[in-house]
């Protein structure tokens, strides 16, 4: 009975390699002020971004620069690679999936060419965002070096 009300725990892993940085530092205030929701970035040094949770693709905006998966608990993960990278119109980007799969984690996602991105002049900082309507709290043990796979955030939802 007294369990009804525990918080559910949810573990989102990094979608790749890089060195994890707090959201307040990440240049957008849509993603630094967390108009987008909660979360960190990742600064990555690897091209494929993968699954951090499992669920469905919901989104996959498309100039492939973003996508989002909800998982069966109704939390829906954000990852955007890059910022102003919608202005590529896609360049630099491939899609490995399509809308509406269900992935594991790990699921290999978008292939980014991130030295082309940087060539572009634009910034590869990746911030990964939970949106849910309820009340939820994210926590990132420390800022370090990453691989992809390894336990990113901690999401609670009350």
């Amino acid at each position: 009975m007294f369990g009804l009300f525990k918080a559910k725990k949810q573990i989102i892993v990094s979608p790749a390699d890089g060195d994890v940085v707090d959201l307040a530092q990440v240049p957008d205030e849509v993603f630094s002020g967390k108009m987008a929701g909660e979360g960190v970035a990742i600064l990555p040094r690897s091209n494929t971004f993968v699954a951090p949770v499992a669920g469905t693709i919901t989104k996959i905006f498309s100039t492939n620069h973003a996508f989002s998966i909800k998982t069966k608990s109704g939390l829906e993960v954000l990852v955007h690679i890059g910022l102003d990278t919608v202005a590529l119109n896609g360049e630099g980007f491939k899609r490995l999936v399509k809308e509406g799969d269900t992935v594991s984690v790990g699921k290999p996602i978008i292939s980014a060419n991130l030295e082309f991105i940087l060539s572009k002049a634009k910034e590869i900082i990746t911030p990964i965002v939970v949106n849910h309507e309820k009340e939820l709290s994210v926590v990132c043990d420390k800022i370090r070096t990453i691989r992809e796979g390894e336990e990113l955030l901690e999401v609670s939802v009350k």
